[in-house]
């Protein structure tokens, strides 16, 4: 009963086989066949490479969440000290840092040691690099999960020797999600109930600099692949009196990864950097300012990885595909060698005639010696 089964599945069989002695192999088909396995090995490694990474999908949206508060993270240092600058943020609400927070001042060295002017450097150049080329490599910082590893300058021995000269200031704060105004001027912040004021008038002109190195400024909480471009930007200031401003733009950033959502923000930024003289009407405040507004366009990133049954249905293509396209490549090369061995050897007609020829050429040649031999 099961060979009659199995009878039958053998009648089903549409793959067709040949006998082994039926078979002829050529060496124009062992070479196409070596081809042919390397071709599909190489294609394999490059699908499985590909099926490995994953896919990011951008969606965009209107932001409907206004009533989220907003972090800023600080951590830059001023080249003036503690006691004569004031960090301030003032938003649209007319609110101060009073009501946010405070950010943690330390008196240190504007002058950087020789392990971290090297390590500063070096983030420089990357962040400059990713800043120039981002849109064209944004798809591999999502990827990869970039993250500067180079926040947080080393704690250096070699201490230069004098009083302080800069101010750290360094904290996070806690702000409305509206437009605002996060700036370092020369003096204290006052509580004032007409407007906003710093106490600057005890200032000398020659304290005045506010050169500045930005070692960390971003918004929300640390997000591996969002780059914040500010982070390792320094100036120099070549007067006393010059004003440095930022004008950001802050969007909502929404990242899916493994069913997992978190909630962050990006931002995009141009700078503007000026003398304040007022008698050439260069007219201002002298100081460091960060002006922020908010994006109503949410973006949302999903990190997707690969369907496994389309990696699966790749793969056969491509065995399949090299498998066809071979057996076509050997038929075109057994073809072409047949061709070239036909135009080689002399046709079918010139051999028997010339065989016949010889051959009349003897028979004479014998006839006449045997006539001769009877004659004589």
């Amino acid at each position: 009963m099961l060979r009659r089964r199995l009878k039958h599945v053998e009648e089903l069989d549409i793959f067709p086989k040949v006998q082994e002695e039926y078979t002829q192999p050529t060496t124009s088909g062992g070479t196409v066949s070596i081809l042919s396995f390397i071709v599909i090995i190489i294609l394999v490694y490059t699908e499985i490479s590909y099926y490995s990474s994953s896919q990011l999908k951008f969606e965009y949206s209107v932001d409907h969440d206004f009533d989220s508060k907003l972090k800023i993270n600080v951590d830059l240092t001023v080249a003036m000290s503690c006691s004569k600058v004031g960090a301030d943020i003032l938003d649209v609400t007319n609110q101060n840092a009073q009501s946010f927070g405070q950010l943690e001042e330390e008196l240190t060295h504007f002058e950087l040691s020789p392990p971290q002017k090297i390590q500063w450097e070096t983030m420089q150049r990357i962040n400059l690099y990713i800043r120039e080329e981002y849109h064209a490599i944004q798809d591999l910082i999502w990827r990869d999960g970039y993250s500067n590893i180079l926040k947080g300058l080393p704690t250096s021995k070699n201490e230069p020797v004098g009083v302080p000269d800069a101010c750290r200031l360094r904290g996070s704060l806690i702000v409305n999600k509206v437009s605002g105004n996060f700036h370092i001027t020369a003096g204290k912040h006052i509580p004032h109930p007409a407007g906003h004021a710093h106490i600057s008038a005890f200032l000398k002109d020659s304290d005045y600099n506010f050169s500045h190195r930005i070692e960390r400024f971003s918004f929300g909480e640390p997000t591996a692949g969002v780059f914040d471009p500010l982070e390792g930007d320094e100036k120099i200031a070549p007067h006393n009196f010059y004003m440095y401003q930022y004008y950001i733009k802050v969007v909502p950033t929404e990242i899916v990864h493994n069913n997992r959502k978190q909630s962050t923000y990006q931002y995009s930024v141009t700078e503007q950097a000026r003398p304040i003289d007022h008698q050439t009407g260069s007219h201002g405040v002298p100081g460091i300012y960060f002006k922020y507004d908010m994006s109503y366009v949410k973006v949302k990133v999903t990190v997707e990885k690969h369907s496994t049954w389309r990696f699966l249905v790749r793969l056969c293509g491509i065995i399949g595909g090299v498998f066809a396209t071979s057996g076509i490549v050997n038929g075109l090369v057994k073809l072409l060698i047949n061709f070239i061995n036909k135009r080689k050897k002399p046709t079918i007609s010139e051999e028997p005639l010339i065989s016949m020829n010889l051959a009349a050429v003897v028979s004479d040649k014998n006839w006449k010696k045997s006539n001769l031999t009877v004659h004589l």
